[in-house]
């Protein structure tokens, strides 16, 4: 082999074996994008469900469905 064949190969070489060190990070990313989505949901459903939003809510779908054409 030629020293710019050999070059090419430990390229290569490296660039898997940084591939293998970082593949677990995805999976610990989307991880954690879940529970933050999650979170994020469980809050929202809190306000929307509460005394007040849900009554204003319920407002403007009246109001929207009384409006004249």
């Amino acid at each position: 082999m030629n020293k710019a064949v050999r070059a090419r190969v430990r390229a290569l070489v490296c660039r898997m074996r940084g591939g293998r060190k970082e593949a677990g990070m995805v999976t610990s990313e989307y991880a954690v994008g879940i529970v933050a989505a999650v979170a994020f949901a469980v809050l929202l459903y809190k306000v929307v469900t509460s005394g007040q939003v849900s009554a204003e809510l319920q407002k403007i779908v009246k109001d929207a469905l009384d409006a004249r054409m």
